[in-house]
C-alpha cells in the first residue's frame, strides 16, 4: 500500500510516529511483560480505589505520610545507633530543565491561543467544528464517569488501540479513508449551505454600519 493510500498520507510506520523508543515498544506490545505489568498494576490500583473508597488525594497523602515517617524515624535511629542514614540521593532540579519545560509549556500555550483566536475571529470553520465536537465528547464522557475510571480507560485505549491498528493497518486505512472522503463531502456541503450564508450575513451587516 502506497503512502497516498495511508491515513493522512503518512510515510512513517506507527512505531516511528510514536517515537521509536521504549514508549513506542510498550504501546505496541513489543515489551509484552512490561505492557501487561502496567495494565495489571493500573487495574489493581483502580480496583483498590473503587473498593476502598479512597480518593487519589487521600491515598497519596497517606502514602507520603507513611513514607516520610519511616524515613524520619530511620534517620533518627541511625544517628543514635551509629548506623548509615537512609540512602536518599540529592534531589535537585537544574535551571536548564526548568527553562526547557517552560519553553515547551509556552509553545503549547501559544499554539492553543492561536487556535482560540482563529476560532473566535471566524477564520477556521473546520477547526471550530473539531473543537466543538471534542468538547462535546469530553462533556458527555465527564457526565457518565469519574476521573479515575476515565484515566484507566484512557490508558487501556493507549495500550490497545495502536497495537490493534498496527496489526490490521491496511484494512483500517482503507475503510478510514473512505469514511474521511465522505466526511469531506459532507463538510463542503455544510460549508456551502450554512457557513457561507453566515459569512454573507456578517459582510452585509458590516456594510450597513
Amino acid at each position: 500500500m502506497g503512502s497516498s493510500d495511508r491515513l493522512f498520507s503518512r510515510q512513517r510506520t506507527v512505531h516511528q510516529i510514536l517515537g521509536g523508543g521504549l514508549a513506542a515498544d510498550v504501546i505496541l506490545w513489543r515489551q509484552k511483560n512490561l505492557t501487561a505489568g502496567i495494565l495489571v498494576v493500573t487495574l489493581a490500583a483502580w480496583v483498590v480505589f473503587e473498593i476502598s473508597g479512597y480518593t487519589l488525594l487521600s491515598l497519596s497523602s497517606s502514602v507520603f505520610l507513611l513514607l516520610f515517617t519511616i524515613l524520619f524515624l530511620w534517620a533518627k535511629s541511625a544517628a543514635i545507633l551509629n548506623r548509615p542514614s537512609p540512602p536518599i540521593p540529592h534531589l535537585h532540579i537544574s535551571e536548564e530543565v526548568i527553562n526547557e519545560a517552560a519553553t515547551l509549556i509556552r509553545y503549547h500555550i501559544n499554539a492553543l491561543l492561536s487556535i482560540f483566536e482563529d476560532i473566535a475571529l471566524g477564520r477556521d470553520s473546520e477547526m471550530f467544528i473539531k473543537v466543538a465536537l471534542s468538547l462535546l465528547l469530553i462533556s458527555v464522557i465527564g457526565g457518565v464517569t469519574d476521573f479515575l475510571t476515565l484515566g484507566y480507560t484512557s490508558l487501556f485505549i493507549v495500550l490497545t488501540v495502536p497495537a490493534l491498528y498496527e496489526r490490521y493497518e491496511d484494512c483500517i486505512d482503507t475503510y478510514a479513508l473512505k469514511s474521511y472522503r465522505k466526511l469531506q463531502l459532507l463538510y463542503i456541503r455544510f460549508d456551502a449551505v450554512c457557513i457561507s450564508k453566515v459569512r454573507k450575513w456578517i459582510l452585509e451587516a458590516k456594510k450597513f454600519r
